[in-house]
Order: C-alpha cells, then sequence, then structure tokens
C-alpha cells in the first residue's frame, strides 16, 4: 500500500516485512484460542526462583555498577566459553560477543558481510528472521533445499558456492530447525565448514535449540570443525533459560570484534548490564544443566503427545517431522491444501498454527503448517491436534 513517504523509503524500509510470527503472538494471549503457533519454552519451567536469587545476588554484590551503562561483562563471555567447549567448540572470551539473542546476531552479521545485490545463500524454507536479514536487505538470494531426515542439501550448497559472482554468506539453523525440525546430519557438518573454508564464504551458524535436546545423540556444532575461522557461532539464552532476557552469543574471530563492535554500537550499543551479570550468576552457580534436564524432559514428553495425536488424528493425510529436541513439528497435508486458507477455518475452532508458507522463499509449502509443542499443555495438544485434524478434513 502506498504511502505517503514512499518515495522517501530507503531499499530496506520498503523491501522489509513484518514477520508473520510476531504477528501471530497475538493468538498466544486468547485464552480461548490454543495456541499451537509459538515458539517458547515450557512456561512452567522458566527459572523464576533461580533468575530471583542471581538478580538479587548481584543486585547486593555489585550495588549501582549492575544498572549502568557497561562494556560487555567479561565473566559472561567467559561462561559462554566454557558452555562452547562443553558442546566441543574451542574458543577464548575474546572470541565471544554478546548479543540481544540471535536475531541481533543475524542482522550484525548480515551488515558485516553483505551489500544490497550480492549473493547469499539460505534454506528454501527457513526461519522468516533469515529471510529478513538476506531478502529484506536486498540480497541475491540463492536457495538450498532441506530434507527432513538428514537436514540442508550439502551438494546444493557446494553447486551454490561454485556460482558467479561467489557468494558473500550461508546461513544456516543446524539443530532442530525452525521451522521444520530436522537437524543436520552428524556427517554433514565436517563438510560444511570444509566447503566454507574452501571457497571462503562465511557460514553463519544459528543455533539457539541445539542444547534443548531430549532424545538420540548430541552432535558437535559445524563450529566444532572450524579450522579457518569461516564458521560464525550464534547461540542464546531465549530459548534454554527465558525469551525475556533477550541475551545471546556469537562466537566469531578476535581479529573481527572491533568491527562487529561498531556495527553493535550503531544499533543499541549494548546489552543489559544487569542481565548479562545476572546471567553469569546463573551459570556460575551451576545452576543451567540442571534448569536444562527438567526443560528437556518436558518438552520430550510433549513431543511424545504431540506425535502420538497427528497419529491418532491425521495417519493417512499427513506426513510430519520427529524431531529429537527443540520445539517445533512441521506438519505436511496432502497435496492441494493450503495450510494459508484453512487457517481462518482453525481460528474460528478456536485453534492456531503457523502456515507453512510463510517460511518458503519462493511461497512453495503452502499444504504444509509449523505446530509448537513446548509451551502446551498435553491435554491442549491433544485437543489442539483433534481440531486441527477437523480443519483438515473438512479443508
Amino acid at each position: 500500500m502506498a504511502t505517503t513517504f514512499e518515495h522517501a523509503l530507503s531499499t530496506e524500509g520498503t523491501k522489509l516485512e513484518r514477520s508473520v510470527l510476531r504477528e501471530l503472538l497475538r493468538f498466544t494471549v486468547d485464552p480461548e484460542i490454543i495456541s499451537l503457533a509459538g515458539g517458547l519454552p515450557a512456561s512452567e519451567r522458566l527459572p523464576l526462583e533461580g533468575l530471583r536469587t542471581c538478580l538479587n545476588a548481584v543486585l547486593t554484590r555489585d550495588g549501582s555498577r549492575a544498572l549502568q551503562y557497561s562494556p560487555q561483562h567479561v565473566p559472561l563471555r567467559a561462561r559462554i566459553a566454557e558452555l562452547m567447549e562443553s558442546r566441543g567448540v574451542a574458543c577464548t572470551p575474546e572470541q565471544v560477543f554478546i548479543t540481544n539473542g540471535n536475531q541481533q546476531g543475524l542482522t550484525i552479521l548480515s551488515r558485516l558481510f553483505l551489500d544490497p545485490g550480492a549473493p547469499a545463500v539460505i534454506e528454501e524454507v527457513t526461519f522468516t528472521g533469515i529471510q529478513q536479514v538476506t531478502l529484506g536487505r536486498g540480497a541475491e538470494v540463492r536457495t538450498v533445499p532441506t530434507d527432513l531426515v538428514t537436514g540442508v542439501d550439502v551438494d546444493a550448497v557446494e553447486e551454490a558456492f561454485r556460482r558467479e559472482p561467489r557468494p558473500r554468506l550461508l546461513v544456516l539453523v543446524t539443530d532442530f530447525h525452525n521451522p521444520l525440525g530436522v537437524s543436520i546430519a552428524a556427517e554433514s557438518r565436517e563438510r560444511l565448514a570444509r566447503l566454507a573454508a574452501e571457497h571462503r564464504v562465511p557460514l553463519v551458524e544459528d543455533d539457539p535449540y541445539g542444547p534443548l535436546r531430549f532424545a538420540g545423540d548430541p552432535r558437535p556444532p559445524i563450529k566444532a570443525y572450524d579450522d579457518e575461522g569461516m564458521v560464525f557461532y550464534l547461540g542464546s539464552f531465549s530459548k534454554m533459560l527465558a525469551p525475556g532476557l533477550r541475551l545471546g552469543w556469537m562466537v566469531a574471530p578476535e581479529e573481527l570484534m572491533p568491527r562487529i563492535t561498531t556495527l553493535r554500537e550503531s544499533i543499541d550499543l549494548e546489552s543489559s548490564t544487569l542481565v548479562q551479570r545476572a546471567v553469569a550468576e546463573f551459570l556460575g552457580q551451576g545452576r543451567l544443566e540442571g534448569h536444562l534436564a527438567a526443560l528437556r524432559e518436558t518438552h520430550g514428553a510433549r513431543c511424545a503427545t504431540m506425535l502420538r495425536s497427528l497419529e491418532e488424528h491425521l495417519t493417512g493425510g499427513a506426513q510430519w517431522s520427529r524431531p529429537e529436541g527443540g520445539v517445533f513439528v512441521w506438519v505436511e497435508l496432502r497435496p492441494g491444501l493450503d495450510a494459508t486458507e484453512l487457517f481462518r477455518s482453525a481460528i474460528a475452532k478456536k485453534v492456531a498454527y503457523v502456515p507453512g508458507g510463510f517460511f518458503s522463499v519462493h511461497g512453495a509449502t503452502r499444504n504444509a503448517m509449523r505446530l509448537n509443542f513446548s509451551n502446551v499443555t498435553p491435554e491442549a495438544i491433544r485437543e489442539g491436534v483433534a481440531r486441527v485434524a477437523e480443519v483438515v478434513r473438512e479443508g
């Protein structure tokens, strides 16, 4: 729709579109609607008492210093380096940069490497925030397919790398993909790191869900195989601790930290001093692993409930992913159905999901939907899936 200021808008201001996921958040606050549309961890597992204790400890010990502007909190960077080492990634605190969540990390790195019109490689079906920092910034996007069992098609990535001009960036969701729920195969990760190094293409590893594995064997991040400094790892406390903290991190070469810092300053200067210190205290008190164990247990049970409900109500009419962690199940309906068109009927039946077409760069997967299991009770999952199945049958 044209506006009074249409002539004055920048290219990014014109191209950037609002994330449909933010629009759909309004359905998560309507108590009459069973929302399978969100992407939140289990609310009852958020560590209220632990964070309260840590905040009180920080305020008592640090006083007004915890409420002032401050450089990045060095003890937190050190704790994150230890966390990365536990996942097989060797890095120093100097290679850790604090962000306000993974989306800010994506924004910083896209601005660091991508000029408008420059080529970038992303998955054909991927998180809308990744589309915002590539397509939304005017990049020439090359898409690659993703298999629901093995993850991104590495042969397609290599082919995209060989095309001229050479891509300036590759962005992948490593574990428990948003929205597909799939993880990149173990044997593919080393090859991806090798391809990034060989072709000198920065690989951004978006990994907010990796610590949320509740089944199967853990897999090292792609960054664990990076010998050339071409893999930029993004991690977040939003999904594994509490979304409202808005705190994440980046692992990047120390030589790029001055440029990354300058880009960050142009956005919002810095992350909350209080939040950084509270999270460092939480990690320092050894609270994270116990919290994650409880979160994984709850998420695993709810995922199992959703998979059983899908089998009960949609067998023969759909197929779906079977995630070993994270918070999403991807459901593909029979050809010819359009989950976007069915959405109004779903809302009328008091259930919400995210239509799959919103995640596709080229508008495919319109017969798919993303379902969240993590922040929904088992009873609501069973009833919600039954309502979705009713909508599908009537469609």
